[in-house]
């Protein structure tokens, strides 16, 4: 049985401008300032259709972010901190038992959202990680054999500190390879620093910001990125970059091709950011890194814990693929 929902008509894709775009870029901006790539990045990653994981330290603004898109879009936002014994029904719901109707109700966990902060995701058991593989793959999830649809767009914001690693459970291949992209964010320029400690007091501004643009003309953006133009010379140049990840001494396991379906998908979106209806080889270099990086498992590497290394193995192997001219 599938429990079916209603989305709001989409505007013509000829008739939404890529103005629209900017649009809620700026107003990202304005309250998450001087990280210009990371917003573009995960504004990517979102017309893609994708899910982002964040690995960073503690109070660079992973949160702000995460609530700024969900503001700017109109979209409903949940915050879900994850710790060890969280289980899975805590995220994703369940069904109440009605005596007077002998029906179950279902009643949706904080999973219903559009715009999903699971903050430090890596703290909680296997079996509550993957309790999030269905609805990040397929955007629905499964309770007592029906299928309850998640919002759309719905998008993923996963947070790890790669500095603590007492009580964690590190991410499987298997759900790193859900994850369109891994970014850091990184502390903000000194300039941009001070800016912020003279503005902020007591309100934190994200909490004022007024919707961009709304989800219909947000869906018809992601059409327009399905349409842009993707030539047979950079597939070629993607395979060649993907099939050497998988014949590398130092590699274990190599980008799939569900990784590769998501670098074309997300190279589509990064050149629509970009104000292109075309990819260029400079898309797809720019994105090899962080689409790619967190998919490898290198030989001798036991979990996730080895981001340098996997991102510098990756840098050089891009490096040794001739870029199309």
């Amino acid at each position: 049985m599938v429990q079916s929902s209603t989305k709001s008509q989409s505007p013509p894709v000829e008739t939404v401008s890529l103005d629209r775009l900017t649009d809620l870029q700026a107003n990202v901006e304005s309250v998450f300032q001087g990280k210009t790539r990371v917003v573009r990045y995960t504004l990517a990653c979102l017309l893609a259709g994708g899910h982002v994981l964040l690995e960073d330290v503690p109070g660079v603004g992973k949160t702000t972010l995460a609530l700024a898109l969900a503001r700017s879009m109109g979209l409903s936002f949940q915050r879900i901190q994850f710790t060890s014994d969280l289980l899975p029904s805590d995220i994703i719901g369940v069904s109440v038992y009605r005596p007077e109707t002998g029906d179950f109700d279902f009643k949706p966990g904080p999973l219903f959202a559009g715009v999903i902060l699971a903050d430090e995701i890596n703290r909680t058991t296997p079996r509550t990680q993957s309790a999030l593989l269905e609805a990040m793959s397929e955007g629905k999830v499964s309770v007592d054999n029906v299928t309850h649809q998640l919002p759309d767009p719905f998008l993923v914001i996963a947070t790890q500190n790669p500095l603590e690693h007492h009580g964690t459970y590190p991410l499987p291949e298997s759900q790193l390879d859900r994850f369109l992209m891994r970014l850091s964010i990184g502390y903000p320029s000194r300039r941009i620093e001070r800016q912020i400690l003279l503005e902020r007091r007591l309100a934190e501004p994200v909490h004022e910001l007024e919707a961009a643009l709304d989800v219909s003309e947000f869906r018809a953006l992601q059409q327009k990125a399905a349409r842009v133009r993707l030539d047979e010379t950079l597939v070629d140049y993607l395979m060649e970059v993907v099939d050497k990840t998988r014949r590398d001494t130092r590699v274990r396991i190599g980008v799939s091709t569900r990784g590769a379906l998501a670098m074309a998908r997300v190279a589509r979106a990064w050149a629509l950011v970009q104000g292109r209806d075309f990819c260029i080889p400079d898309d797809l270099r720019e994105l090899f890194v962080p689409c790619f990086a967190h998919r490898l498992a290198l030989a001798g590497s036991a979990g996730d814990g080895d981001k340098d290394q996997a991102e510098m193995v990756m840098e050089e192997l891009v490096s040794e693929v001739p870029t199309p001219t």
